[in-house]
């Protein structure tokens, strides 16, 4: 069958790369197949209700057949290489395959039951062994080759940076090997494909595994109304009596912050920090087999350590400055964050604690801290963050901003009955994106949230197609007495995630590989983590902020006191992060094959960002899917370099107004819209007239003071 359908769509490849397929006139084609029949519908929104998982197996083969014929009919091409047959044929290539698998892998994260597990499993090794197909291939690679070698081509910038970054795409993937380590490529990439999906799917079955059921009354009574209510209806949602925990954050943290039960809270936080940590769902295997893959992979391609080769392609460019920017942060913090412990832990004491103040008793003395110094508390503020009315508030950020109106689409599918959909338009009533929003913790829904494309937006033969973004998160669901009300974390993951997805929905451009979060990794995070800003801001907050029974604006006493608690264990909270990137690096600057013990290489690794006491027996790596299932692996400190980048970025807000539509439109134009059709430092320095320093974090943590 595949080979029929091969001969089917050689004649029409050129066509095969086009938003319009498929199309009727490809009898081959299995048209009842919803994921490969044309979508009747509102901006091409996938019909997900059509949609069954039976469907993915079939339409990935035959979207995998349709792009082997576009790869043939460029290296077939009896013309001589030019940019337009050969590299925007490449560029534009796929776009079945792309439809198919940015439904599927969508729903993996949200929807990811047994069935789709097992489908994701038996594809993986199909779609690894068509990358590595495209990207072996000695007669493309040689086409690609030509152009990128010819010179006098009359290209546009933009058109030279996709030059570039196709013949570094075949380079970077072994291309240029011989043919003996081509094979070893490909064996290794495929390998490495099929187990940094087995550590997502553990990560998620071990989370999803335990639960802690509480029937006893007196351990619940000192907790808040909210969190009684959220685990009384976990409970009876999993058919028990009284009241239970999970590892889900908006369960796991409220108990862990509220509860002053430290053998209950003990055993939590064990469960929590060893997921994936020995027992039916074991990572530690998975975790070596991925950091000897990486590193074989970059000795192959001839870079010393898998940082090497991922930084060759960031901001950061170098091993050496990557770590040289951790360390100058350390050194400038660390010293404030042991004293934010030492500060929790006299403070603990002074209440009647005695011993060790251990990472499970953090949350609750910090919360009692907080709430003490700045009289705040996730109790005090949640009433005036009403899910809904911080939605609206977002929405409306984003219209002051950048002239942006969300429009509820409710003909429009959603993937899910709890995600709500939204058409964006700008000033002008033009179109520019639809918007998924998916809020609440499932089973089905991995941790975390997210920001994620159903479609990135293109320009092909004039016909503009524009961008389908989800935004995924878990916060608390509504109760039976309560609407869904939001911490101030949550508040700032929102902001956060918002960002990411006005990266996605303002991003222009011809060319999908370079539009909206197309971009470095140490760049992303700058759209999202700049927007964290407006939270702390009395001017947004006294726009919206209410309280959800009354309708009382939220006081500005209390209002005052979130922003002076902005800074509040800011050294703390950034030698944490430090944490997650030293131990990134580590796991990623490895020159020999690692067969040594997972918890101690990781203790060894965080050992100088070390604050709280160590936990024999639990470690973070066996479910840190950033780095082992996710895009982050030897990029996790682009969280700090972004926050470096955000913290001078959103001075110029502060300078001339948070709402000032000149600066908002200066970020747009040089940040938002360009995607990565520039280099980031290019881009940034157009924007701000300066290289971001360090010292601008420092400074935004106002240490000491």
């Amino acid at each position: 069958m595949k080979k029929v359908l091969i001969m089917a769509f050689a004649a029409f490849a050129a066509a095969c790369g086009d938003q319009s397929i498929p199309q009727a006139q490809y009898p081959e084609l299995d048209l009842t197949n919803p994921l490969l029949a044309e979508w009747d519908t509102p901006y091409q929104t996938p019909p997900f209700s059509q949609i069954k998982p039976e469907h993915f197996e079939p339409a990935v083969d035959a979207a995998i057949a349709c792009s082997r014929a576009e790869i043939e009919a460029i290296v077939n091409n009896p013309a001589k290489p030019t940019f337009g047959n050969t590299i925007l044929a490449l560029e534009r290539s796929g776009a079945l395959l792309d439809r198919v698998t940015g439904v599927f892998y969508n729903l993996m994260g949200t929807e990811s039951t047994p069935e789709l597990q097992a489908i994701a499993q038996r594809n993986q090794p199909k779609l690894s062994e068509l990358s590595n197909d495209i990207s072996l291939n000695p007669e493309l690679f040689a086409r690609v080759q030509a152009v990128y070698e010819q010179p006098g081509w009359c290209l546009s910038d933009v058109e030279k940076k996709l030059l570039e970054d196709t013949y570094q795409g075949f380079a970077r993937s072994g291309a240029a090997l011989s043919e003996e380590d081509k094979a070893l490529y490909r064996d290794y990439s495929k390998e490495l494909g099929a187990q940094t999906l087995l550590f997502g799917q553990n990560a998620l079955k071990a989370t999803n595994a335990f639960a802690l059921n509480i029937t006893n009354p007196k351990q619940v009574a000192e907790l808040p109304d909210f969190v009684k209510e959220a685990m009384a209806a976990d409970a009876k949602a999993r058919g028990q009596k009284g009241w239970t925990v999970t590892l889900q954050a908006p369960s796991y943290i409220p108990f862990m912050t509220y509860s002053s039960n430290r053998t209950l809270k003990e055993q939590l936080y064990r469960a929590y920090n060893s997921r994936a940590l020995g027992g039916e769902f074991d990572n530690t295997e998975v975790i070596k087999q991925i950091v000897n893959l990486r590193l074989k992979i970059a000795n192959l391609l001839g870079y010393e350590t898998y940082a090497d080769y991922v930084l060759e392609q960031r901001m950061a460019e170098t091993t050496e400055t990557v770590e040289n920017f951790l360390d100058e942060l350390l050194t400038a913090t660390k010293e404030y964050a042991d004293a934010d412990y030492r500060t929790i832990s006299e403070y603990a004491a002074s209440l009647g604690f005695e011993g060790t103040l251990m990472p499970w008793d953090w949350a609750y003395y910090n919360e009692k801290y907080k709430n003490e110094k700045y009289a705040l508390s996730d109790e005090l503020v949640k009433p005036y963050f009403q899910l809904e009315k911080v939605k609206q508030a977002v929405f409306m950020l984003a219209g002051k901003l950048y002239g942006l109106t969300f429009t509820e689409r409710k003909d429009i599918e959603g993937y899910h009955p709890e995600t709500t959909v939204y058409e964006v338009t700008d000033e002008t009533g033009r179109h520019m994106a639809i918007l998924y929003l998916d809020f609440h913790p499932r089973a089905t829904k991995r941790a975390g949230a997210w920001m994620t494309e159903f479609r990135g937006s293109k320009i092909v033969d004039g016909v503009e197609t524009r961008p389908l973004v989800s935004l995924v998160m878990n916060f608390s669901k509504p109760t039976e007495t309560k609407p869904a009300l939001l911490t101030f974390d949550e508040v700032e993951t929102f902001l956060h995630e918002f960002g990411h997805g006005l990266h996605g929905m303002l991003g222009e451009g011809e060319f999908g590989s370079q539009t909206g979060t197309s971009v470095y990794r140490d760049f992303v995070e700058l759209p999202s983590q700049i927007m964290e800003n407006w939270a702390t801001e009395k001017e947004f907050l006294d726009l919206w902020a209410e309280h959800y029974e009354t309708g009382e604006k939220m006081p500005a006493e209390i209002i005052d006191r979130i922003v002076a608690a902005q800074n509040y264990l800011a050294a703390y909270a950034n030698v944490r992060q430090l944490s997650f990137g030293m131990t990134d690096m580590a796991w990623h600057t490895l020159t020999e094959p690692f067969e040594g013990d997972v918890v101690a290489f990781e203790q060894a690794s965080m050992e100088p960002t070390q604050v709280t006491p160590v936990v024999e027996g639990t470690a973070m790596a066996t479910a840190f899917t950033h780095i082992f299932s996710g895009g982050y692996a030897a990029g996790y400190y682009g969280y700090k370099w972004a926050e470096v980048l955000e913290a001078d970025a959103f001075s110029m807000f502060k300078e001339q107004g948070i709402f000032n539509r000149e600066v908002a439109s200066k970020f747009r134009e040089h940040i938002l819209s360009k995607g990565g059709t520039e280099h980031p430092m290019k881009l940034y320095e157009a924007f701000r007239g300066h290289k971001p320093a360090t010292q601008a974090l420092i400074d935004k943590m106002q240490l000491g003071k």
